[in-house]
């Protein structure tokens, strides 16, 4: 049988009213942490990387090697060396390295000068944080073979490399040609205007055309700067 259970209404003490203010007593009691500094954010462990390098890149790397070296690891703090039985170059971090993306910066540095960079233009990578590289093959644009590949190699290029100076210069970027592959250097923005120009000349548009579209880009960007 249920039982019955009274109470009295007058033992019952109201309940405090929820404090919803914004004002100094309530950002005091918010908890106060130390900002997060860049070296913390680690697991704990050393970051590695190994780049490889192309054979034909092999000899002009150990005549930049000091070039190569210096930025990483006075700049960036980390630890390099050339590993010629592997044929690449081993990076990894230390105690005395700050920023834990600094190992994947100098990754991207390595293997741009690997695809065929200068030293002096892949060294964007590390300074700037908008710089990027772009890769495609000639055939991804358009399928041609023999002669045909050879003399749309020689349009990007140029009499005397005029056409491949021109787009770098009016796009802001650096581009390199290996074969059937095309490296671009630069920001997202600058390389849109670098790969668009070459896949018209890839696509047979005339240099005078692709020089004319390149002028009327590099007034724009005059009136936007």
């Amino acid at each position: 049988m249920a039982q019955v259970v009274t109470i009295d209404v007058s033992d019952l003490v109201p309940a405090a009213p929820m404090d919803t203010s914004s004002g100094p007593a309530a950002a005091a009691a918010k908890p106060d942490f130390a900002p997060l500094k860049a070296k913390d954010m680690g697991t704990g462990k050393s970051e590695f990387r190994r780049v490889p390098v192309p054979p034909h890149r092999l000899t002009p790397l150990k005549k930049d090697w000091l070039k190569i070296y210096t930025p990483l690891v006075e700049n960036l703090k980390l630890q390099v060396r050339m590993n010629l039985k592997s044929k690449a170059v081993e990076i990894r971090s230390c105690d005395e390295t700050e920023d834990i993306g600094s190992v994947q910066k100098a990754a991207d540095f390595v293997r741009a000068y690997g695809l065929g960079f200068e030293v002096d233009d892949a060294l964007a990578l590390l300074r700037l944080d908008d710089i990027y590289v772009d890769t495609f093959e000639i055939k991804d644009v358009k399928t041609l073979h023999n002669d045909n590949l050879s003399r749309a190699v020689g349009r990007i290029v140029g009499k005397d490399g005029k056409t491949k100076f021109t787009i770098e210069n009016v796009s802001r970027t650096r581009v390199v040609i290996a074969d059937t592959k095309i490296h671009i250097l630069g920001s997202f923005q600058n390389i849109k205007i670098a790969r668009d120009a070459i896949v018209s000349l890839i696509l047979g548009a005339s240099p005078g055309k692709v020089y004319s579209n390149l002028r009327s880009i590099s007034s724009r960007m005059k009136e936007r700067f």
